[in-house]
């Protein structure tokens, strides 16, 4: 069995720098790796990503990242990713690595992910160029899923996890505002999961801060919010059984 601890929207600033850490000292007991499902940082600043980094550093169990849209704000997205990969943890954007684990192979495939919407309720490739840039980032999302998912496959893993910072699923946004769900989640995020060319255990996601936690796709992979405001600690741990 590997067990998978999740956990996104850590939001970390100043004000909170040390105090994640606390909650981290055991992890190893509990977990075999930890996955970080974006907004790691409240600007996506360097700065804000070395206290990232000065949490996550050195755990027992290997840290694998996305980012997540407040660390994109200050457009400073690849030097966030650089402080937090000179720390240790590993992150990624339409690739994905593969974990020799105590239990087993673990892959991840991660992805950042964009909004677009879900199936009937989604926007569409027409009429003003900023709703076709939005439309295609969207879509460009969930190929970068699909490329991250093909770089594990090739890797043989034992089980397969999708990390993402928008949900795939709309299940996992119930207590969300319907309004905003486009800009939350992508159904395309969900096929990918379903139909990539790699079979995934397990989709976890962040963004949502009043969400749910569980979902499911329509081929039944578990989907799980692990955003920290729903899951209310340190981290979220799934068992995963090869």
């Amino acid at each position: 069995m590997i067990r998978v601890g999740a956990v996104g929207d850590v939001h970390l600033g100043p004000d909170l720098a040390g105090r994640h850490r606390r909650g981290l000292e055991d992890i190893d007991e509990h977990a075999d790796v930890l996955l970080l499902a974006g907004d790691l940082t409240r600007h996506g600043t360097p700065e804000e990503a070395a206290i990232v980094a000065d949490e996550y550093r050195d755990l027992p169990v290997p840290v694998v990242a996305v980012l997540g849209n407040h660390d994109y704000h200050a457009d400073r997205a690849e030097e966030v990713s650089e402080v937090l990969r000179a720390a240790g943890l590993v992150v990624l954007e339409g690739d994905g690595v593969v974990l020799d684990l105590p239990a087993g192979r673990l892959g991840v495939a991660g992805a950042k992910g964009f909004g677009l919407g879900f199936a009937g309720r989604s926007a569409s490739d027409f009429g003003e160029p900023e709703m076709k840039d939005f439309t295609r980032t969207g879509r460009r999302s969930a190929e970068l899923l699909e490329e991250a998912l093909a770089e594990v496959g090739a890797g043989s893993p034992d089980a397969t996890v999708a990390l993402m910072h928008y949900a795939p699923v709309d299940a996992t946004l119930v207590g969300e505002p319907p309004e905003i769900w486009p800009f939350l989640g992508n159904y395309l995020l969900g096929q990918a999961v379903d139909e990539g060319p790699c079979e995934v255990a397990l989709a976890v996601h962040g963004h949502a801060h009043a969400g749910t936690e569980k979902g499911i796709t329509d081929g039944g992979v578990r989907v799980r919010n692990v955003a920290q405001p729903v899951i209310r600690s340190a981290y979220a741990v799934y068992d995963l059984h090869p």
